[in-house]
């Protein structure tokens, strides 16, 4: 006799939260793709993603209220947030490439084909990824750079002073 109002009432919450949850994700994704160009789509995609999961999460944890489970709920969070915490310093790094290379990305000043002197290599950026910046060393490797060490220092040559450099060396 309890069970049939709450279980009309979660299913009345779960269409809410679905065309919510769209809703919310769809001016998201506006907001991001004007923030971001769309050669940079997979930073997009990442944000989406990641709000999508916060906010199913949060629907799920406010169904189990609705259907009674209360401390299902206040257990599932803590633990979540504490599995949470463990894969976050578990990913630190991985974390600290994707944020740099947010930061590179929106860079106006380091883009593919300068010439750039980052800590390990001097040479030509050839690609800039999420986690990684590849460059074409001066020597003609290519070397991949995890985006968090070139973001700590780069120094990006002009190519006509650069030019002019290698001219007067030759003489």
């Amino acid at each position: 006799q309890d069970a049939a109002p709450k279980v009309l009432t979660a299913v009345v919450f779960l269409a809410l939260a679905y065309v919510g949850i769209r809703a919310i994700l769809f001016v998201v994704r506006g907001v991001l793709d004007g923030l971001y160009p769309e050669e940079q789509d997979l930073v997009v995609e990442l944000g989406v993603a990641v709000a999508g999961v916060f906010l199913w999460f949060g629907a799920a944890l406010a169904l189990l209220n609705i259907v009674g489970m209360t401390e299902v709920a206040a257990s599932l969070g803590t633990a979540t947030g504490f599995v949470a915490l463990g894969v976050s310093y578990a990913l630190s790094n991985m974390i600290a490439d994707t944020v740099a290379g947010v930061y590179l990305l929106r860079d106006p000043d380091f883009n593919p084909g300068d010439r750039v002197k980052s800590d390990p290599v001097t040479g030509t950026v050839s690609s800039i990824e999420l986690r990684k910046t590849r460059f074409e060393s001066d020597e003609g490797d290519t070397v991949v750079v995890a985006n968090r060490d070139v973001e700590k220092k780069w120094t990006k040559y002009d190519a006509p002073a650069a030019e002019d450099a290698s001219t007067a060396d030759a003489t």
